[in-house]
């Protein structure tokens, strides 16, 4: 009996489509879900300014009789597909029972999709969003908790993955590092070069002023990821907007960490910085990925219980570069954060492509090292 696809549309499919993976991976003491109101706010056309620029989103069960066997999400987001020649859709959020006649299913129905909206093929798993969460297939790194905005992945979806004939469009990587290391005795010296220089500034993001912070962390970022080194690097960067900001400001500030996230300015102006937030997996694992009124309590105080945080964001504005800023960055907010939250073990970020030698190069040279690889598909049509 062949699958039947069933799109996601009411309260009850939308149950059915953040219970699969739950199931599918109970028992796994790795696996944490995530937040399902983040998960959401993806496919909700007021709160993701994706739709307001063309872009368009269904998600889908993969029905086995009455059993869920399978979920995903096809998307077309013009403002990001057509910066590839041939122009690229998106597929994300797959989630199947370990048989490759699902897979094949999903696929071939995104194939079909994505070649009636005039689609040269997609990519995926990605996310209908931002860059930094939701975004690849777990292939390396699975006896490790999913750090916040990270799926979880079994083994055997790459296998299923990679039967349906993709080519490999991109590994990335999630760096840690253990916050009890050493320093590098080369990147402190740099540091502390910089620190007494007049001109150069360094301090915490202010939570009084987070819109203002916001906007200046924007700005860092927006002129960073569009003059990289790493020319492949920009493809898909569009920037981010001033409504994205407030609302990233606004999901955050309840459980932003200022002690782990520094901005650094030279003759007064913003030109580096890096923001972190703890490990908000850590409370999912403990609801289901569910955030109702009853468990806010669990919010009290957990800045200083949990054990991982992630850098969400970092960058430094091109004039600036080669002037040791990320170094006095990383550096200053590793001490900030042993002295302010000594419960904080580990650091997990990054989420490097593999062509971001230079980002790479960074990260290793204080220390961190490759935890986990994340590999993004392309599919022809």
């Amino acid at each position: 009996m062949p699958f039947q696809l069933q799109k996601v549309e009411t309260k009850h499919q939308v149950e059915a489509f953040h219970d699969l993976p739950a199931r599918l991976h109970a028992g796994n003491p790795w696996y944490r879900p995530p937040f399902r109101f983040e998960i959401e706010n993806v496919f909700d056309r007021q709160k993701n300014e994706r739709f307001q620029k063309g872009g368009e989103c269904e998600r889908y069960l993969v029905l086995d009789g009455t059993e869920v066997a399978g979920r995903f999400a096809v998307f077309s987001d013009p403002e990001k597909d057509e910066r590839y020649d041939p122009k690229l859709g998106g597929i994300g959020f797959i989630e199947m029972k370990n048989d490759p006649d699902v897979a094949s299913t999903i696929i071939d129905f995104a194939k079909k999709w994505h070649h009636k909206k005039g689609n040269s093929g997609f990519r995926g798993p990605i996310n209908f969003g931002e860059n930094d969460t939701f975004w690849g297939i777990l292939i390396d790194g699975f006896n490790d908790p999913n750090v916040y905005g990270m799926l979880y992945h079994q083994v055997y979806y790459e296998e299923l993955i990679e039967q349906t004939g993709p080519e490999k469009f991109d590994d990335l990587f999630m760096y840690q590092l253990p916050m009890d290391q050493p320093l590098p005795e080369r990147l402190l010296r740099i540091t502390e070069r910089l620190k007494a220089k007049k001109n150069v500034e360094i301090r915490p993001i202010d939570k009084k002023n987070l819109m203002r912070d916001g906007e200046l962390i924007r700005q860092i970022y927006n002129r960073a990821f569009h003059d990289q080194v790493v020319q492949e690097r920009e493809e898909e960067f569009i920037g981010i907007s001033r409504e994205t900001i407030r609302q990233m400001v606004n999901k955050l500030k309840p459980v932003l960490m200022p002690e782990t996230s520094p901005i650094a300015f030279v003759d007064g102006k913003p030109a580096s910085f890096l923001v972190s937030v703890p490990d908000l997996h850590e409370i999912s694992a403990q609801t289901n990925g569910k955030l109702k009124w009853w468990h806010l309590p669990k919010l009290i105080g957990f800045k200083k219980r949990a054990q991982k945080f992630r850098p969400l964001a970092f960058g430094t504005d091109p004039k600036y570069r080669g002037r040791g800023l990320e170094a006095l960055a990383f550096i200053e907010g590793a001490r900030w954060t042993r002295k302010h939250y000594p419960n904080l073990k580990i650091l997990e970020g990054g989420f490097v492509s593999e062509k971001n030698w230079i980002m790479r190069r960074s990260l290793e040279a204080l220390g961190c090292k490759i935890a986990k690889t994340y590999r993004v598909y392309k599919w022809m049509v």
